[in-house]
């Protein structure tokens, strides 16, 4: 089945850290929402600042994660979902259900098109409310 990927399991992909070996368990590709375009490099740059990774480090694995969703790489691993007028609607109408940050109902809503349109997706982020929101919503959790 399909895998949705928030951006906290995209940056475990390219980021050495705890639970990393879940992530790279699921067969690629996987969706994510548009949101991660930003969200995965801000992350890994914030492990720069914190120093964490090396600058250098830094830049590569954006370059790597950048050329993964690249709509004219051969080999990409991660299709990102556009943020639509339909996702926005329906992430507002998660935010009333669920005790949910907007970017994170922004990516539930991304998961749930994306089930829609594959026919049903497993959803897998490290955020145990978005988590528990999926559930409710009627998305099997990868982890």
């Amino acid at each position: 089945m399909t895998a949705f990927l928030d951006s906290s399991a995209i940056v475990k992909r390219y980021a050495d850290e705890p639970e990393s070996h879940l992530v790279q368990a699921v067969s690629e590709p996987v969706f994510a929402s548009d949101l991660a375009a930003v969200e995965v490099p801000a992350a890994l740059w914030r492990k720069h600042r914190v120093d964490e990774i090396s600058a250098s480090e830094a830049q590569t694995l954006c370059q790597r994660f950048l050329a993964d969703v690249s709509v004219s790489s051969l080999n990409r691993n991660t299709v990102l979902m556009r943020v639509s007028e339909d996702i926005l609607h329906e992430a507002i109408g998660l935010v009333a259900r669920h005790p949910l940050r907007a970017y994170d109902a922004v990516q539930l809503a991304s998961a749930l098109a994306a089930s829609r349109l594959m026919g049903g997706c497993t959803f897998g982020c490290f955020d145990r409310q978005l988590s528990t929101a999926a559930a409710i919503e009627g998305l099997p959790l990868l982890w």
